[in-house]
């Protein structure tokens, strides 16, 4: 399909958040019980109380002078402020009221590459990929050409027949055919569904997919079927999760996944995508550099997975899914552009460092290498909820 377009993680066992409290809860400090003093308090304020009258009774201006400090202080009686939660646990809780105000589910993964800071929001439950799966069979293709190191300039042949809906590159080169590399374009920043047929077949099918994924560490992330069909929900068939594709996203563009020439390539067809602009690209405030991949469903799916690089600082790492109650739902890519909001206002501000310290390096150097990046934490095990789980393709 073309591309236009669940309230926190929580443990599938223990219904509690994943990876601590509930986004936005606020933990007020307990004030100390009035009047709880120790014995030496009180007979240290009798005896100085006691000093007090005899030093009024002895004729001499002494009253006057400061009165001795008490050997002990007496605790306050003053209640704490309440705590303040941290950024990140703001940034869940406007995610959960945006997921309201949706209705269906929200899933959200964001990293900052650079403090290794995240935000969360149902990260680990399965939702369909739709077409971001092409940034994985794009992957595969390039990780495919260190066996095949001419494979980028092969011409892939293809009748009339495989053209299928919404392929504007390939519907006009039945007669000539198109390069690889010309398909992994269309793929990407047109989102051609007979460009990314194509590619699958080059490759050996969805099950390549699947192994690449798995190549990465990931072992939650599966592609099926084919477009059009990948855009059906059908159990666990074509998921991923948002904290995996996120981890997928970073290996391949950030990190040593592939060549250094072909991570370059794959960013930059990110980078040209024509199909994101009312999506993260929306969301995100100008000067920053949105390389993306969005996806749509036939229930009214809408997905974004995107690298944002702010300028003078580390790369961001973003994945937004949505799964709306209502099918004929057209609110999901202004919906994943709030969310590429509330995630920029936390994420995105580069935080002060004391002059003579040497806290911005990792910064600063993350945009000129990518090793410098700290690893993620590991995505949180798959919920696969309401799903009849399936055996992976082989």
């Amino acid at each position: 399909m073309t591309d236009e377009n669940h309230s926190a993680d929580r443990d599938p066992v223990t219904a509690s958040p994943v990876g601590g409290a509930p986004a936005g809860e606020v933990s007020a400090g307990r004030p100390p019980t009035r009047g709880a003093r120790t014995r030496r308090t009180v007979l240290a304020g009798g005896l100085a109380g006691a000093a007090a009258a005899l030093t009024g009774c002895g004729g001499t201006d002494r009253a006057s002078a400061p009165a001795a400090a008490s050997p002990r202080t007496a605790p306050s009686t003053a209640p704490s402020a309440p705590s303040t939660p941290p950024p990140t646990a703001r940034a869940e809780a406007q995610l959960a009221a945006l997921e309201r105000r949706f209705g269906g589910r929200i899933g959200v993964y964001a990293v900052d590459t650079g403090t290794g800071a995240e935000v969360r929001h149902r990260a680990g439950e399965r939702f369909l990929m739709c077409s971001t799966h092409k940034l994985l069979t794009v992957a595969a293709v390039l990780r495919a050409r260190r066996d095949r190191p001419d494979l980028l300039d092969q011409v892939v042949p293809y009748r009339s027949s495989d053209v299928i809906a919404h392929s504007p590159a390939t519907a006009p080169h039945v007669a000539d055919g198109m390069t690889v590399a010309a398909l992994c374009r269309a793929a990407l920043t047109l989102s051609d569904n007979t460009a990314a047929n194509l590619l699958l077949r080059t490759v050996g099918g969805p099950a390549a997919v699947t192994r690449l994924v798995r190549a990465l560490g990931d072992p939650a992330t599966r592609l099926d079927r084919t477009e059009p069909h990948v855009n059906d929900a059908d159990g666990v068939l074509d998921t991923t999760t948002p904290a995996h594709l996120a981890a997928d996203l970073r290996a391949l563009t950030l990190g040593h996944a592939l060549e250094a020439r072909d991570r370059d390539r794959l960013l930059a067809w990110l980078d040209a995508s024509t199909t994101g602009d009312r999506a993260v690209r929306a969301g995100c405030p100008r000067g920053w550099r949105i390389g993306d991949k969005t996806g749509s469903g036939s229930h009214g799916e809408s997905n974004d997975v995107a690298v944002i690089r702010p300028p003078h600082r580390a790369p961001l790492v973003l994945t937004v899914f949505t799964a709306p109650a209502d099918p004929r739902s057209t609110a999901g890519q202004p919906t994943i552009a709030e969310a590429a909001r509330i995630v920029a206002a936390v994420l995105g501000p580069l935080v002060w460092v004391r002059p003579g310290s040497r806290g911005l390096a990792p910064h600063l150097a993350a945009l000129s290498s990518v090793a410098m990046a700290p690893p993620c934490r590991p995505p949180p095990p798959c919920e696969a909820r309401h799903q009849t789980p399936l055996p992976d393709p082989a």
